[in-house]
């Protein structure tokens, strides 16, 4: 993005392969719980209402919405994500501790 200076099509491209990857980690998520028990499994019990996973892509909507009103927002709107999801999420191991092998 530096070598474009943020022109807004290339913050939408960039928002829109984020989206697609949050996209796809929320598929894999829902696959998984589903092939090991589905609701009721340790997994779904894990993750809980995954409210980092449903809010990443409602936020990479919004940055590729307004990279073409005001790009240095969609910016920040990434650079938001990305640090959110740098904070460690240790319920799948704090419930995989807690349950007997």
């Amino acid at each position: 993005m530096s070598e474009n200076h943020f022109t807004p099509a290339t913050l939408a491209l960039c928002g829109a392969v984020l989206l697609m990857a949050a996209v796809a980690y929320f598929i894999l998520q829902n696959r998984l719980i589903t092939l090991n028990g589905g609701p009721n499994a340790p997994l779904a019990q894990a993750v809980g209402r995954d409210w980092k996973g449903k809010l990443s892509p409602v936020l990479y909507g919004v940055g590729i919405a307004s990279s073409f009103v005001v790009p240095w927002l969609a910016g920040a709107i990434y650079v938001g994500v990305a640090l959110m999801w740098l904070v460690p999420d240790r319920r799948i191991e704090r419930t995989l501790a807690t349950q007997p092998r």
